[in-house]
């Protein structure tokens, strides 16, 4: 979990509807998104995208063995496995530290929209990342010595703050790991206030959490995934009835981008959201019936994605990734289950799940990276997902309104306007 460099406000609907249709009212803050894809001389940062990876990869990890604690991972995909820890190839890492603090910010950069809440009474403030590839709520406790964090969470100054039995540890990418005691408090998302949401104040960090822009992070994935065992903010915010729609949507964009709570907003979108139903009792948003074209030949069909924002890129399994772009005419191998394509020619690129078709072409382009080549930003990776799981990131996400209903136990996408 790290930065990249774009303006994020996020939108709260006041007075939201059941239907997909937008509520004019809503209030915005904005939050920062930090570039970490390129480097200086706006080529691709090969070496940022290699550690992109491995957070990915160690954060579904930990999600697995979630999943696999409460369900059973063979209840949940054909193929679905916990993969070993995942780390940084030494040479890379030598490089990495070689290139000393400055350099080094280019590799903070991840999948990270952040924001402002509350927690306690009286408020403390905090910068939060929200991710719907998590479900749980967590912030560096004031008696955190090792935290590096703005902003920390004193419970003994927090009136309406319970501590309650156990300990919360979360593990991210790199190693990188959160723990700490476990608490009741209040939570308020730009005055979207619930009562008694669970959340822990990590009392350990280590790895890239150190120092982070984010103090904490906001998961939205569904209750199934939480370490906590307990409901995600957005999910005690319905039972409480602050908001009067159970839908999130995002707005990832250059500028204006959005996180708009309790609805959808219709004004940066076009046309009626097209909504598929989540396909698996996982936690995850996960939908199924993707395909992929390029130049409108379909090179990949008939696979689940994980539609998650706090992912950057997109994955898909090894052999899958490898057979879809052997169908691409001009797809070339970048090493470590990256391609590319001529920076001159780059194809045009779109989704579907069974009805509309999205060009993600831009986004889908990260840049040159060698050889004349720009780099594709779906790469192979067995994430131990399952053998038809795909994780689709803010790749796509940029290229669509996404909106996540609760109410309809499913996403949906919709042409930016």
């Amino acid at each position: 979990m790290f930065c990249k460099a774009s303006l994020l406000a996020v939108a709260l609907a006041l007075f939201a509807s059941a239907t997909p249709v937008m509520h004019e009212t809503g209030i915005r803050i904005p939050i920062r998104k930090r570039s970490f894809l390129t480097k200086a001389d706006g080529t691709v940062d090969r070496e940022a995208l290699i550690r992109e990876t491995v957070r990915v990869k160690n954060k579904h990890r930990r999600n697995l063995i979630t999943i696999d604690h409460k369900i059973g991972l063979a209840s949940y995909a054909k193929g679905a496995y916990i993969p070993p820890v995942a780390k940084v190839p030494s040479s890379v890492q030598k490089r990495l530290e070689a290139r000393q603090s400055e350099a080094l910010t280019d590799q903070e950069g991840g999948a990270e929209w952040t924001g402002t809440i509350t927690i306690g009474t009286p408020p403390q403030s905090f910068i939060i990342d929200f991710d719907t590839g998590s479900s749980d709520l967590w912030v560096p406790s004031s008696s955190c010595s090792g935290c590096d964090a703005e902003h920390s969470y004193s419970a003994s100054e927090s009136s309406t703050s319970e501590e309650q039995s156990g300990t919360f540890k979360i593990e991210y990418g790199d190693g990188s790991e959160a723990s700490g005691p476990i608490y009741t408090d209040d939570v308020s998302v730009a005055g979207v206030a619930v009562t008694g949401q669970t959340l822990s104040a990590v009392t350990s960090e280590s790895g890239d959490l150190v120092g982070d822009a984010a103090d904490g992070l906001m998961g939205m994935a569904f209750p199934a995934l939480s370490n906590l065992d307990a409901d995600p903010y957005f999910w005690t915010a319905i039972e409480q009835s602050v908001v009067s729609s159970g839908e999130f949507s995002f707005y990832l964009a250059e500028s204006g981008s959005e996180l708009y709570i309790g609805g959808s907003d219709s004004s940066l979108y076009s046309g009626d959201p097209e909504f598929h139903d989540v396909s698996s009792n996982s936690g995850f948003w996960q939908i199924s019936g993707a395909s992929i074209s390029i130049n409108g030949e379909t090179v990949a069909s008939g696979f689940d994605t994980i539609i998650d924002s706090g992912t950057t890129l997109m994955y898909g399994p090894t052999s899958a990734v490898n057979t879809m772009y052997g169908q691409a005419s001009g797809a070339e191998s970048l090493g470590n289950g990256d391609f590319g394509f001529s920076c001159s020619d780059f194809p045009k690129v779109e989704v579907s799940w069974g009805g509309n078709t999205f060009d993600i072409s831009n986004a889908f382009n990260l840049g040159q990276a060698e050889n004349g080549l720009c780099q594709a930003a779906l790469a192979g990776e067995d994430l131990g997902l399952g053998e038809n799981v795909w994780l689709f990131g803010d790749t796509v996400m940029q290229s669509l309104y996404t909106i996540f209903s609760v109410d309809q136990n499913a996403v949906g996408f919709a042409e930016l306007a």
